[in-house]
């Protein structure tokens, strides 16, 4: 349905206009909610209904839920409803409507009851009217309750023949587990304000009632943080079984985020200007002398009647919804249910505004407005189902803690964080294999027995923000070996310029910063997001390069390449993420590094101090492609505990044998062989020992290829490399 050029109702806009500009709060959702409760609330107390052709009499009564973070102004708008807007329409209903009904129905019902039993009517009014008092004052409001009172208070309504039942619960998630026994029986009242008697034992002292027929509509209100309420815990599981068995079908749903823009944007004397403004007043004083007009008696049991036109669209939401509905999954029972019932609010809702209007006709207008009202509710709806899981608060939680927190400081501090062993594995599995997903990186450490967690929220590698150090030695002109370890300075520098760095004559870098300009372990900086590789032996830099095809690098050959016929070069990864690691960490995170390489290197690199000097003679080399992603190789995580034992399975293997039986676990295994053979072959290897070390690593594979194939594809492959 097309609700582009649809308006809200002026009249909620006009209210939610004077609640904004007293909470300062630019974010109407919330407060569009809460007017239309309070607007439904004033038509069920005075009994309004709409005459359907369909269904007949149906009373009109708005069921809401609210949520909004802390500070958002719940309370003050709903102080500001209450004391400001609807007080007059109070006051009146309960000194002079509500009593004035309440005599006349009593004297009909006693003089049928005279007439029925033959008695004086007087002794029958005398009766009702000791049955009337005895069930007590009535509450306009009540904010919690019983299901005895409750059906108590609909006794005394019934016989009043006016008044509805408001519930109006602030701090819902707090307030949910205590009040589960009436919200079960606001379920049934939601309709037709009907609700079953329960059989109680009639006594001397305690006479069962006249079971008297009639309907009392009710309204509900719940309202407060969303944090409260989805703790992960018993009142989220309540919550969300509630909307199952009826509420997401019965409320309209809003969901609001505090904007106070007006702080920003605005100077202290201009939002004291707009808090004072006469133009707020003006607008509750014309709203207060209109709801006040409402609670005449004459308005009493005010009957709409809907047209046919109105009613057809009406049917043609219905069935748009319904459809819609139909087209999710079956799983999503929640959601099909509150899709296919929107009409029944959007009805309800309409015939509220009619009454507000003092229209005796429900009119297209006013549905078409509470259709649109209806869809912003089914929006918000939509934002509370994809709540935060349990385990996603788990892993933001220790991201953010700060600190190492145990299982005890958990189960303190998050009430869903339970203490059997099998739900908190289950739990921080789940939280781990989430965050890596959102960049947050959750380490386990275990000592003296406890297991200790710390977390944090990884940053993304900016290539224009390379993390390093130098020290120029034209700086130490009397001693240029002070450049070693003194006067560095912390930089970012571009991926794209780090030529400079290393082809400039006398730079010592590091790829850490330093506090101070000393480096020294003692003065290293944590954080860093590319790595140095020093190769002084054992193959040649284009094997290298073409190894490493895939990834991002830069190679740089030192003063010392070809020295004795060998490669001698510096290889720089930029990593996928900043990290930020301790000196004992980075260490292990290296060492993980240097044994997945599919090469051998020098184990200095693992120093987070480690410093590399430049070469201005060097050959310079940049390749492009993907950034190395550090997850697997990060200590004491869970991906880095599999890295283990995988590499355990292959610890007999060398560093390129290991390499390529990593890559045959999903790859082409002829194909990776005849690479692993021409790396080999390129490396200066002669046919035979290139045989023999084929045919060793092949058997040492889990799922070993033929050896004829070996022999009558691969091998002769190799044949015509080597022999070219």
């Amino acid at each position: 349905m097309d609700l582009t050029n649809v308006q809200h109702s002026p009249i909620i806009e006009e209210i939610v206009d004077v609640l904004c500009n007293k909470t300062q709060n630019t974010d109407r959702g919330f407060y569009r909610v809460e007017v239309a409760y309070f607007l439904g609330k004033m038509a069920a107390c005075m009994r309004a209904c709409v005459k359907t052709k369909d269904r007949g009499k149906i009373p009109v009564n708005i069921y809401a839920l609210a949520l909004a973070s802390s500070g958002y102004g719940k309370g003050h708008s709903v102080s500001i409803l209450e004391q400001e807007f609807i007080k007059g329409f109070r006051n009146r209903f309960l000194n002079e409507t509500m009593p004035e009904i309440a005599r006349q129905h009593l004297d009909q019902i006693a003089q049928d009851n005279a007439l029925r039993k033959g008695t004086s009517e007087q002794v029958e009014r005398d009766a009702l009217e000791g049955e009337y008092k005895r069930l007590g004052a009535y509450p306009f409001t009540f904010d919690s309750g019983t299901t005895p009172a409750v059906k108590q208070l609909r006794e005394k309504l019934i016989l009043a023949a006016s008044g509805s039942i408001n519930l109006q619960i602030d701090e819902i998630g707090s307030n949910l587990i205590g009040n589960v026994d009436i919200l079960n029986v606001f379920l049934e009242l939601y309709d037709q304000g009907i609700v079953k008697q329960k059989l109680t034992k009639n006594t001397v002292d305690n006479a069962r009632s006249e079971d008297r027929d009639g309907k009392t509509p009710t309204n509900l209100l719940l309202f407060g943080t969303p944090v409260k309420l989805f703790d992960g815990s018993s009142t989220e599981d309540q919550f969300y079984s509630f909307l199952e068995i009826g509420y997401a079908r019965r409320c309209i749903f809003g969901v609001g985020k505090a904007e106070k823009k007006a702080f920003k944007t605005k100077t202290p004397k201009e939002i004291f200007d707009c808090l004072i403004d006469p133009g707020n007043e003006a607008i509750i004083r014309k709203w207060n002398q209109r709801f006040t007009q409402l609670a005449d008696i004459a308005r009493f049991n005010w009957a709409m009647d809907i047209s046919d036109e109105t009613s057809i669209k009406l049917i043609e939401y219905r069935a748009e919804c319904e459809k819609l509905a139909e087209e999710l999954p079956e799983h999503e029972e929640i959601k099909k249910a509150e899709l296919s019932h929107r009409y029944f609010k959007a009805l309800k809702l309409a015939s509220a505004l009619a009454f507000i209007d003092n229209s005796l006709e429900v009119t297209m207008t006013h549905l078409l407005q509470a259709i649109k009202l209806v869809e912003e509710s089914g929006k918000a709806f939509s934002t509370i189902l994809t709540r935060e899981k349990a385990y996603m608060k788990l892993a933001k939680y220790i991201a953010y803690a700060g600190t190492e927190v145990t299982h005890a400081d958990l189960t303190e501090a998050l009430p869903f964080y339970k203490s059997t062993q099998a739900y908190r594995n289950e739990m921080m599995s789940l939280a781990i294999a989430w965050g890596y997903k959102q960049h947050i990186i959750i380490k386990k450490n275990l000592n003296d027995g406890i297991e200790f967690f710390s977390g944090s929220v990884l940053k993304q590698t900016n290539l224009n923000e390379m993390i390093l150090s130098y020290s120029d030695e034209t700086n130490f002109p009397n001693k240029p070996s002070d450049a070693f370890a003194f006067g560095y300075q912390n930089e970012k520098a571009p991926w794209s310029q780090l030529d400079k760095l290393v082809l400039t004559p006398g730079i010592h870098w590091c790829n850490h910063w330093f506090d101070g300009g000393h480096r020294c372990l003692e003065a290293t900086q944590k954080k860093f997001n590319f790595i140095v590789i020093d190769v002084d032996h054992g193959i040649k830099i284009e094997s290298v390069h073409k190894l490493l095809d895939e990834y991002k690098f830069i190679t740089y050959t030192t003063k010392r390449h070809q020295t004795q016929g060998e490669d001698r070069f510096r290889l720089l990864i930029p990593l996928s993420y900043e990290l930020d690691l301790t000196n004992d960490e980075y260490k292990e995170f290296m060492n993980n590094i240097l044994a997945w390489l599919p090469f051998e290197s020098d184990e200095g690199a693992n120093q987070a101090n480690k410093k590399w000097l430049s070469n201005p003679g060097g050959i310079f080399t940049s390749h492009d492609g993907k950034l190395l992603d550090p997850l697997t190789f990060i200590p004491l995580t869970s991906k880095n505990d599999q890295y283990k034992k995988d590499f355990q399975k292959v610890e007999n293997l060398d560093n390129l044998e290991r390499w390529f039986a990593g890559l045959m676990v999903n790859g082409n295994r002829n194909n990776l062989m005849i690479r692993y053979a021409f790396v080999l072959c390129d490396n200066g290897m002669k046919f035979d020992e290139i045989e023999d070390r084929i045919k060793r690593f092949n058997k040492q594979l889990s799922n070993p290829l033929p050896n004829d194939e070996i022999d009558n594809t691969i091998l002769v492959t190799v044949a015509k490399r080597c022999y070219r």
